[in-house]
Protein backbone atom coordinates (compact mmCIF):
# COMPACT_ATOMS: atom_id res chain seq x y z
CA UNK A 1 0.00 0.00 0.00
CA UNK A 2 1.27 3.40 -0.62
CA UNK A 3 2.88 5.22 2.53
CA UNK A 4 0.40 7.95 1.95
CA UNK A 5 -2.47 6.04 2.18
CA UNK A 6 -1.04 4.17 5.32
CA UNK A 7 -0.50 7.99 7.00
CA UNK A 8 -4.06 9.28 6.40
CA UNK A 9 -5.59 5.73 7.69
CA UNK A 10 -3.53 5.78 10.93
CA UNK A 11 -4.44 9.06 11.54
CA UNK A 12 -8.26 8.36 11.02
CA UNK A 13 -7.72 5.13 12.57
CA UNK A 14 -6.44 7.17 15.65
CA UNK A 15 -9.53 9.70 15.84
CA UNK A 16 -12.16 7.07 15.48
CA UNK A 17 -10.04 5.18 18.41
CA UNK A 18 -10.07 8.15 21.11
CA UNK A 19 -13.24 9.07 19.80
CA UNK A 20 -16.46 7.53 21.78
CA UNK A 21 -18.55 8.28 18.70
CA UNK A 22 -18.69 8.39 14.95
CA UNK A 23 -20.94 10.25 13.26
CA UNK A 24 -21.17 10.43 9.05
CA UNK A 25 -22.96 12.88 7.13
CA UNK A 26 -23.28 13.23 4.07
CA UNK A 27 -22.19 16.91 2.48
CA UNK A 28 -23.49 16.88 -0.72
CA UNK A 29 -24.48 20.48 -1.68
CA UNK A 30 -22.65 22.37 1.10
CA UNK A 31 -20.21 25.28 -0.33
CA UNK A 32 -17.02 25.56 0.99
CA UNK A 33 -17.86 28.35 3.47
CA UNK A 34 -20.89 26.67 4.50
CA UNK A 35 -19.13 23.26 5.21
CA UNK A 36 -16.11 25.99 7.35
CA UNK A 37 -18.66 27.34 9.58
CA UNK A 38 -20.14 23.70 10.15
CA UNK A 39 -16.06 22.30 11.31
CA UNK A 40 -16.45 25.36 13.08
CA UNK A 41 -19.24 25.27 15.03
CA UNK A 42 -18.34 21.34 15.89
CA UNK A 43 -14.84 22.92 17.30
CA UNK A 44 -16.73 24.66 19.48
CA UNK A 45 -18.56 21.93 21.09
CA UNK A 46 -15.24 19.62 21.04
CA UNK A 47 -15.82 17.90 17.87
CA UNK A 48 -14.86 17.81 14.42
CA UNK A 49 -15.11 16.62 11.10
CA UNK A 50 -12.95 15.23 8.12
CA UNK A 51 -13.67 13.88 4.92
CA UNK A 52 -11.67 10.99 3.49
CA UNK A 53 -12.56 8.44 0.84
CA UNK A 54 -14.87 5.85 1.96
CA UNK A 55 -12.64 3.01 1.14
CA UNK A 56 -10.48 4.51 3.78
CA UNK A 57 -13.09 4.25 6.38
CA UNK A 58 -14.10 1.02 6.07
CA UNK A 59 -11.02 0.12 6.20
CA UNK A 60 -10.40 1.70 9.58
CA UNK A 61 -13.55 0.33 10.98
CA UNK A 62 -12.00 -3.25 10.48
CA UNK A 63 -9.12 -2.19 11.76
CA UNK A 64 -10.97 -0.42 14.85
CA UNK A 65 -13.21 -3.86 14.97
CA UNK A 66 -16.29 -1.78 14.51
CA UNK A 67 -19.35 -2.68 12.63
CA UNK A 68 -19.13 -2.33 9.24
CA UNK A 69 -20.78 0.81 7.56
CA UNK A 70 -20.42 -0.19 3.90
CA UNK A 71 -23.81 0.68 2.25
CA UNK A 72 -24.01 4.00 4.25
CA UNK A 73 -20.57 4.69 2.70
CA UNK A 74 -21.27 6.03 -0.54
CA UNK A 75 -21.11 9.31 -2.25
CA UNK A 76 -19.84 12.88 -0.68
CA UNK A 77 -19.21 11.74 2.92
CA UNK A 78 -17.71 13.41 6.17
CA UNK A 79 -17.51 12.11 9.77
CA UNK A 80 -17.78 13.37 12.52
CA UNK A 81 -15.48 12.66 15.92
CA UNK A 82 -14.92 14.01 18.98
CA UNK A 83 -14.06 13.99 22.76
CA UNK A 84 -16.63 14.99 23.97
CA UNK A 85 -20.26 14.19 24.14
CA UNK A 86 -22.39 12.81 21.41
CA UNK A 87 -25.39 15.15 21.55
CA UNK A 88 -23.84 18.43 21.42
CA UNK A 89 -22.37 17.17 18.01
CA UNK A 90 -25.73 15.52 17.03
CA UNK A 91 -27.63 18.94 18.05
CA UNK A 92 -25.00 21.29 15.98
CA UNK A 93 -25.60 18.92 12.94
CA UNK A 94 -29.24 18.80 13.20
CA UNK A 95 -29.08 23.07 13.81
CA UNK A 96 -26.99 23.12 10.91
CA UNK A 97 -28.96 20.95 8.78
CA UNK A 98 -32.33 23.06 9.72
CA UNK A 99 -30.35 26.05 9.02
CA UNK A 100 -28.86 25.30 5.61
CA UNK A 101 -30.87 21.97 4.45
CA UNK A 102 -27.35 20.34 4.48
CA UNK A 103 -25.97 18.15 5.69
CA UNK A 104 -27.56 14.69 6.75
CA UNK A 105 -26.91 12.31 9.16
CA UNK A 106 -26.69 8.89 7.47
CA UNK A 107 -25.70 6.37 10.27
CA UNK A 108 -23.61 6.68 13.22
CA UNK A 109 -21.60 4.46 15.64
CA UNK A 110 -21.94 4.90 19.44
CA UNK A 111 -19.51 2.35 20.87
CA UNK A 112 -19.97 -0.43 18.82
CA UNK A 113 -23.76 0.04 18.35
CA UNK A 114 -25.14 0.97 15.17
CA UNK A 115 -27.78 4.13 15.07
CA UNK A 116 -29.69 4.90 12.17
CA UNK A 117 -30.30 8.58 11.31
CA UNK A 118 -33.58 8.20 13.12
CA UNK A 119 -31.85 7.70 16.26
CA UNK A 120 -28.91 10.36 15.76
CA UNK A 121 -32.22 13.13 15.45
CA UNK A 122 -33.64 11.66 18.35
CA UNK A 123 -30.27 12.22 20.12
CA UNK A 124 -29.78 15.38 19.00
CA UNK A 125 -33.02 16.45 20.92
CA UNK A 126 -31.69 15.21 24.33
CA UNK A 127 -30.28 18.21 26.81
CA UNK A 128 -26.19 17.74 26.85
CA UNK A 129 -25.17 16.68 30.15
CA UNK A 130 -24.32 20.31 31.86
CA UNK A 131 -28.07 21.38 31.17
CA UNK A 132 -29.26 18.14 32.67
CA UNK A 133 -27.27 18.59 35.80
CA UNK A 134 -28.29 22.38 36.07
CA UNK A 135 -31.63 21.51 36.23
CA UNK A 136 -31.06 18.53 38.58
CA UNK A 137 -29.35 21.55 40.81
CA UNK A 138 -31.90 23.72 40.19
CA UNK A 139 -34.53 20.87 41.75
CA UNK A 140 -32.79 20.06 44.69
CA UNK A 141 -32.21 23.73 45.93
CA UNK A 142 -35.78 24.49 44.91
CA UNK A 143 -37.46 23.78 48.46
CA UNK A 144 -34.36 25.19 50.12
CA UNK A 145 -34.95 28.65 48.24
CA UNK A 146 -38.43 28.75 49.06
CA UNK A 147 -37.97 28.18 52.67
CA UNK A 148 -35.78 30.74 52.76
CA UNK A 149 -37.86 33.65 50.70
CA UNK A 150 -40.82 32.46 53.45
CA UNK A 151 -38.19 33.29 56.26
CA UNK A 152 -36.78 36.48 55.05
CA UNK A 153 -39.94 37.45 54.22
CA UNK A 154 -41.05 36.38 57.95
CA UNK A 155 -38.60 38.04 60.02
CA UNK A 156 -38.01 41.05 57.34
CA UNK A 157 -41.39 42.27 56.86
CA UNK A 158 -41.51 45.24 54.48
CA UNK A 159 -41.93 48.67 55.54
CA UNK A 160 -45.93 49.67 55.69
CA UNK A 161 -46.80 52.23 53.66
CA UNK A 162 -48.65 54.48 55.86
CA UNK A 163 -47.99 55.12 59.87
CA UNK A 164 -50.55 56.25 62.50
CA UNK A 165 -48.38 59.13 63.12
CA UNK A 166 -47.67 60.71 59.75
CA UNK A 167 -51.36 60.73 58.86
CA UNK A 168 -52.33 63.33 61.98
CA UNK A 169 -52.13 66.59 61.03
CA UNK A 170 -52.58 69.61 62.93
Amino acid sequence: MNPDKNIIITGLLERVNASPYLIVIDYTGLKVKQFSELRNRLFAVGAGCVVAKNSYMRKVLTEAGLPDLGSELIGQTGYVTGDSEVFAAAKVIKNFAKEFKKPEMRVGLLGKVVLDAAKLMAIADIPSRAAVLSRLLGTINEPAARLARVINNKFNPAEPAATADSNESI
